[in-house]
């Protein structure tokens, strides 16, 4: 057994219950004791029963899922944490129908599990710097694999498909997201929004990329037209593997992913890349999860509006 993964067994050994996961769940979100969720405080929270706190500040009584992703949710607590621990270790993701069968769960119920788990996965990452690799790719069905009513008959390559721009820090982080088009006010808006100033960026040949080296950025391109892929320093072999794993997962696991909700798996898929580094320990990359799950509500309402 390697050293830096925890198997499914031995997950199941150390939090086999509801109560177990609680307070494994507690420890980590409030390792100085519970805080209340309305006020922010922990000076005057008394314990009551069942896993509930009382803030005497006059606020509402509170558990571990008060505020989170696990809130107003019936499935139990220890089956939030395999689903994540699923999340975390599945390099190409996992279906909402697979984890209804891990779990023993509604297929809806499993969906809407995900989704949650997604909503958690997009938080605010620091602006990236250093050496930066930026393309772009679009997401969506083939044309020609639509039934006839579906197609669109406005041409070929990227008609219907949605745009996603990703950006990969070398030895560092990867941000991801859908963009409203490939236009250069688009892509550059989105570059100085994420990339520090003085960085050193890596493209190919896109109109969008022109004029990126001067005052503010560094840039050297690849011409990926003449069969180029590597200039020096230059390439973007780096952000185009993001993709390739991308587009396993939506393609072999997910199926069809909509408009609507591509931002969640793309948040999904740059949050494993991010925090799912093997030589971490699962139990580490699953923490890094359950950090993220405060504040992070969103209800099947919003989900399907």
């Amino acid at each position: 057994m390697s050293k830096s993964t925890i198997s499914t067994f031995e997950l199941f050994e150390a939090i086999p219950n509801e109560e177990v996961a609680r307070q494994y769940l507690e420890m980590r979100l409030w390792p100085n004791g519970p805080i209340c969720p309305t006020c922010k405080s922990g000076e005057k929270v008394t314990t009551r029963k069942g896993g509930f706190y009382r803030c005497n500040y006059g606020c509402k009584d509170f558990t571990v899922r008060t505020g989170t992703i696990f809130g107003r949710s019936h499935i139990p607590l220890h089956k939030w944490v395999y689903a994540m621990y699923l999340l975390v270790t599945a390099r190409k993701g996992i279906s909402s129908l697979q984890l209804s069968k891990e779990l023993g769960i509604r297929q809806g119920s499993a969906w809407f599990m995900l989704q949650r788990l997604r909503e958690a996965c997009g938080k605010d990452l620091p602006k990236l710097h250093g050496m930066i690799e930026i393309d772009e790719t679009f997401v969506g069905g083939i044309e020609r694999n639509k039934h006839e009513a579906d197609k669109l008959r406005q041409g070929r390559g990227s008609v219907g498909k949605t745009p996603v721009l990703g950006m990969r820090e070398r030895g560092g982080k990867t941000k991801a997201f859908p963009i409203k088009s490939t236009s250069i006010e688009e892509i550059q808006t989105a570059i100085h929004a994420n990339v520090e100033i003085g960085s050193q960026l890596f493209t190919d040949e896109h109109a969008a990329y022109n004029d990126l080296d001067g005052l503010f950025f560094r840039q050297d391109r690849v011409n990926h037209s003449a069969n180029q892929y590597v200039n020096g320093m230059a390439s973007t072999n780096g952000i185009e593997s993001v993709w390739a794993v991308l587009k396993r997962g939506l393609n072999g696991v997910y199926h069809q992913v909509s408009k609507k909700h591509l931002a969640r798996y793309v948040d999904e898929f740059s949050f494993r890349l991010n925090e799912g580094d093997v030589k971490r320990h699962t139990l580490k990359r699953l923490d890094s999860l359950i950090d993220a799950v405060a504040g992070k509500r969103i209800t099947y309402k919003e989900l399907t509006a």
